[in-house]
């Protein structure tokens, strides 16, 4: 049964209404929960009270009779090793009538000794339960269900069932409408909730709890009334030249009227109570309002600006706040004067500092309620805390283009790179996927993530306790929720808690580009920072391997920082630069300025005779920081030995003079831990780490 979205209050009233009528002797609106162990309760300590249908007739009340028909192990496929049509509950399904079914099967047809033989079957025995129930009560109304997660921990996920669940999961919408029928969504609510599945399969109480909401509001209509997403808020910055999304939820079938600058655009909510409209593109420029309203409910959103909206992203040298930073107190003295930038910071529940998260902390990381945050103009008391890279990117592109600009601020200390990936895509790697279980124990994790997560988690009692370092969770918890808000680009400091192990950053990172392109748009521009110089071992091998990464990955531009480093500290204070040859990457490259932005980068060594000659691009004049000595340069010969040339700079090219008799197989800059290299291009700007090997063409590195 379909209903128009615009008339579904009206029709699901007139149902239920007569529903009621045909029941009054019946002793209530008959609902029939049929399923397999999911729905039946398994795992829960008392079914008859905590499975998702109790729970479900405790929610609609005593005017509805709720009948669990789950059978622990059943199969959809009639060819199944365990089919439903042959079990009890399948009897006592048809003997009762029910005015209202709602279907949960598929989950146990992932199973070897199913799908690989019966597949071909599926749809047509969806369809034959389907018109079984229906010829018990032709009047039924009934809701198949999308499947409830299967997670990466199941024994069986790489072997078939991963790619099983979702081929299942793939044919259920076009089964309901083939066979005109509605659809409810349980893998929505439960898709980043592994906490809640300690057998990577089978949901507990609070799991049951969120099936039954879900069930009751589609069942009703109710979802809480008119709410938008926390990124629309007054201060807001909308991303100009392209066409604005506005969403959010309200009841089913409510008018959502939306009004901004001349333009009013009305839309109704669907049957999962989700609405959204779209306003034309607009030029930069506001201050505007923003009104959105349905007949009892109105939300007015004020100071809105029409600019560009950069994503801040990463781990603590991104979340370093201003108060923090070499110049900051004068910079948040003068920061009212920027009436052009506003921020957004998502700030973290709680620091992943060394310390015991408490258990307010620990529930609302589970629930990924763990960031909050609202817009803000740019003052003295928005900026002291915000990113310190971030304000200086953003002050300078505002000041250079005179364009309002937004910036969103999403950092967590510490966080490694997988933790900003989404599940589906690392679940989907083979490389990937084994990272996301046990991973508080795991050497795909920096021995500092496992370490410091133990401390934060000490007072934990679900084994499954999320975590803010975890695989996956940063992007369920903060990026997900902004995928539909239109942005610029992306702004990423990030990459200490992932030196253990380059070979695998340089996966993940290049998976993380490209997933995030995917849901932003495949021109979204990406400017990151090579890691600074510290004492670390495994740092220059990094830093190389992200100036490489920057050449294979379209669109990504990197800023240099190691001559800003401090061989102790792993934040350095020098932040306002740092931001600045970001933004200059960016006037270059997004804003199409004619600037030189670039730090100086080699292109070839060739060999002639006892010397070694590199050319560089971006540089018109070579020159060094400190108007000294070359220093930084470092040659491996053919036993692994290092030799420290004599360097000189003409022009765009660096002169290394060798030993004689000396084989060279790779030439070295700034591959010290923490260097005091010198070399710079006429704009100041720094010669990344880099490493060069022999090409196949002898005396020829690249």
């Amino acid at each position: 049964m379909k209903f128009n979205n615009k008339y579904y209050p009206l029709l699901l009233f007139a149902l239920l209404i007569g529903v009621k009528q045909l029941c009054a002797q019946t002793g209530g609106i008959k609902v029939a929960c049929i399923g397999n162990s999911v729905t039946y309760g398994y795992g829960l300590a008392n079914p008859a009270q905590e499975s998702y249908p109790a729970r479900l007739q405790k929610l609609l009340g005593t005017q509805y009779s709720v009948l669990n028909f789950g059978h622990s192990g059943a199969t959809l496929l009639k060819s199944g090793h365990n089919p439903y049509y042959k079990t009890p509950e399948f009897k006592g399904l048809i003997a009762s009538k029910p005015n209202i079914a709602i279907i949960h099967l598929g989950l146990n047809d992932t199973d070897p000794r199913d799908w690989p033989d019966y597949r071909q079957n599926f749809e047509a025995d969806y369809a034959w339960l389907i018109d079984t129930i229906r010829k018990a009560n032709p009047r039924v109304h009934i809701f198949i269900c999308r499947l409830t997660p299967i997670f990466s921990g199941h024994p069986r996920f790489k072997s078939g069932t991963r790619d099983w669940y979702w081929q299942i999961q793939n044919l259920i919408p076009l089964i309901a409408k083939a066979n005109q029928v509605d659809l409810i969504d349980f893998n929505k609510p439960l898709h980043n909730r592994p906490d809640l599945f300690a057998d990577n399969l089978h949901p507990d109480k609070e799991g049951a709890s969120i099936l039954a909401r879900t069930a009751y509001s589609r069942l009703t209509g109710n979802y809480g009334g008119l709410k938008l997403p926390s990124v629309f808020a007054s201060q807001m910055v909308l991303q100009r030249d392209r066409p604005i999304p506005v969403y959010g939820t309200a009841n089913a079938g409510v008018e959502i009227t939306v009004r901004f600058e001349k333009v009013v655009v009305k839309a109704n909510t669907d049957e999962n109570g989700e609405w959204k409209v779209t306003l034309p593109a607009s030029k930069a420029g506001g201050p505007f309002q923003m009104t959105v309203s349905t007949k009892d409910t109105s939300i007015t959103l004020n100071n809105i600006l029409m600019g560009d909206v950069w994503l801040c992203a990463g781990q603590s040298n991104m979340y370093f706040p201003l108060n923090h930073s070499a110049e900051g107190i004068a910079a948040i003295k003068a920061a009212s004067t920027n009436a052009k930038l506003h921020l957004y910071k998502l700030g973290p529940q709680a620091e992943t500092y060394p310390v015991v998260w408490d258990s307010v902390s620990l529930a609302k990381a589970n629930k990924l309620d763990f960031f909050s945050g609202s817009w803000k103009a740019c003052d003295s008391g928005s900026t002291a805390d915000f990113s310190a890279v971030g304000y200086y990117f953003g002050e300078k592109i505002a000041k250079d283009t005179d364009v309002p600009i937004g910036l969103i601020e999403v950092a967590v200390g510490g966080s490694p790179t997988e933790s900003w990936i989404d599940r589906y895509t690392m679940e989907h790697d083979d490389q990937l996927v084994d990272m996301l279980n046990n991973w508080r124990s795991s050497d795909y994790e920096m021995a500092f993530c496992r370490e410091r997560a133990a401390i934060n988690l000490k007072n934990a009692v679900n084994i499954k306790q999320r975590h803010s370092y975890e695989p996956c969770y940063n992007y369920e918890a903060a990026i997900d929720p902004l995928t539909r808000f239109p942005i610029k680009g992306v702004v990423w400091y990030q990459g200490e808690s992932n030196t253990h192990n380059v070979e695998l950053y340089s996966h993940l990172f290049t998976t993380l580009v490209s997933s995030w392109r995917q849901t932003w748009g495949a021109d979204l521009p990406f400017y990151t920072v090579q890691l600074s110089g510290i004492n670390r071992p495994s740092w220059p091998v990094f830093r190389d391997t992200q100036r490489k990464l920057q050449k294979k990955i379209p669109d990504m531009q990197m800023a240099v920082s190691f001559d800003f480093g401090d061989s102790l500290n792993v934040h350095p204070t020098r932040k306002r630069e740092i931001g600045e040859r970001l933004a200059l990457l960016a006037a270059r490259y997004t804003y199409h300025q004619p600037v030189k932005a670039n730090s100086p980068e080699p292109l070839t060594a060739t060999r002639q005779g006892n010397q070694i000659v590199i050319s560089f691009e971006f540089a018109a004049q070579l020159k060094t920081a400190n108007n000294k000595d070359l220093i930084g340069f470092e040659l491996i010969n053919n036993k692994g030995q290092s030799i420290l040339p004599i360097a000189a700079i003409r022009g765009s090219k660096v002169y290394l003079t060798i030993p004689a008799g000396e084989n060279i197989k790779a030439i070295n800059y700034a591959m010290q831990p923490f260097t005091r290299a010198n070399l710079i291009n006429e704009m100041g700007l720094p010669a990344p780490t880099f490493t060069m090997q022999p090409h196949e063409k002898e005396n020829v590195f690249y």
